[in-house]
C-alpha cells in the first residue's frame, strides 16, 4: 500500500495510490493524522473517498508535522569509508526539526550564507505506532513504511563545529515524499537507492549496505524516548554527496536534484 499527503481545492489530506489514481481518506488532513489511529491500515485499504488523477494534485510532505525528525549520520559503509573514518560502533544520530521540511517537488532556495549546499539522498522510516525501549528483533512492527528524504545540508555551517546540527536544520530544505510505502511492498534488502544532479548519476547504492537497519535504528531511538506515528528516522546517505567528490561540486541556482528509490518514487528539488 502506497499512502501520500495531497492538496485538492478542499485542501490536504490523507490519499491511498493505487497505479496514476489517489483515493482520498475523509477525516485524516494527513498522513501523520491518518497514522496517529491504531486502525490506519483498514482505514487505508477500505478508503471511499473522492478520487483524483495522480497529476490533478499536489503531492505534499508525507507527514507534514512529526514529533520526531531524527537522522542517522555516516550509516553506509562506502559513505564512511569516502569520508575517512573507522566503521562506528554505534549510531551517529542528529536531530531535524519539522520547520525543515518540504513537499518532494517544491523548490528548495539556495542559501545566502552558505555556498556549500550539499545534497543525501536517504530511505527515510515512518514509524506507525508508540515504540518505547522496543527490541531490535520485534521493532520492524513499529515501522509503518518507508518514504525518500534528500537532506540537503550546508557544508560551510555543518563543519563550523564537531556538532552537525547548525549545518542540517534549515528551514525548508528537507524534501520528503512522495509516498509511504508499506513494508510489505517495500523490500531493502533489494532496493537501490540513485541521486540525480541535472540528470547525471551522482548516487547509485543498495539500501542493503546500511550499516545499521531501520530496526536497529528504531530500537535504539527508542531507547532514549518514545517513537510516535508519524515520526521519521533518516537513515543516512551512501558515497556520492558533492563534498567528496574530486573537485567537489555543490548545489546552485538552477540545479536539480532528484532522489529515487526502488518501490517507492522520486524526489525531485529545484534549486532556486
Amino acid at each position: 500500500m502506497r499512502l501520500a499527503t495531497v492538496r485538492t481545492r478542499q485542501g490536504t489530506c490523507a490519499a491511498r495510490l493505487d497505479g496514476d489514481e489517489f483515493t482520498e481518506l475523509p477525516g485524516h488532513a494527513d498522513v501523520g493524522s491518518l497514522l496517529a489511529n491504531e486502525d490506519w491500515r483498514r482505514i487505508a485499504a477500505n478508503a471511499t473517498g473522492r478520487r483524483h488523477r495522480r497529476g490533478d494534485v499536489d503531492v505534499r510532505t508525507v507527514v507534514p508535522r512529526p514529533s520526531k525528525v531524527l537522522c542517522a549520520g555516516l550509516n553506509y559503509t562506502s559513505h564512511i569509508r569516502e569520508m575517512g573514518r573507522e566503521l562506528p560502533a554505534h549510531p551517529t544520530l542528529f536531530a531535524k526539526f519539522a520547520d525543515t521540511l518540504t513537499g518532494p517537488a517544491d523548490a528548495v532556495p539556495a542559501v545566502a550564507e552558505d555556498p556549500e549546499m550539499d545534497w543525501e539522498g536517504e530511505l527515510a522510516v515512518v514509524v506507525g505506532r508508540t515504540a518505547y525501549k522496543v527490541r531490535e528483533e520485534e521493532a520492524d512492527q513499529y515501522i509503518a513504511g518507508f518514504t525518500v528524504a534528500n537532506d540537503i545540508s550546508m557544508r560551510g555551517w555543518q563543519y563550523r563545529t564537531t556538532e552537525w546540527l547548525q549545518g542540517k536544520i534549515w528551514a525548508r530544505s528537507t524534501p520528503i515524499g512522495p509516498v509511504l510505502t508499506t513494508p510489505d511492498e517495500f523490500d531493502p534488502a533489494t532496493a537501490v537507492l540513485r541521486t540525480t544532479l541535472n540528470g547525471t548519476r551522482v548516487q547509485e547504492h543498495r539500501i542493503a549496505d546500511l550499516l545499521f537497519t531501520p530496526a536497529h535504528l528504531v530500537a535504539y531511538v527508542s531507547t532514549m524516548l518514545p517513537l510516535h506515528p508519524g515520526d521519521l528516522i533518516l537513515t543516512g546517505t551512501p558515497g556520492g554527496v558533492g563534498r567528496a567528490r574530486s573537485p567537489r561540486r555543490y548545489l546552485r541556482p538552477g540545479d536539480l536534484v532528484e532522489v529515487t528509490i526502488d518501490g517507492i518514487g522520486t524526489v525531485s528539488t529545484p534549486i532556486t
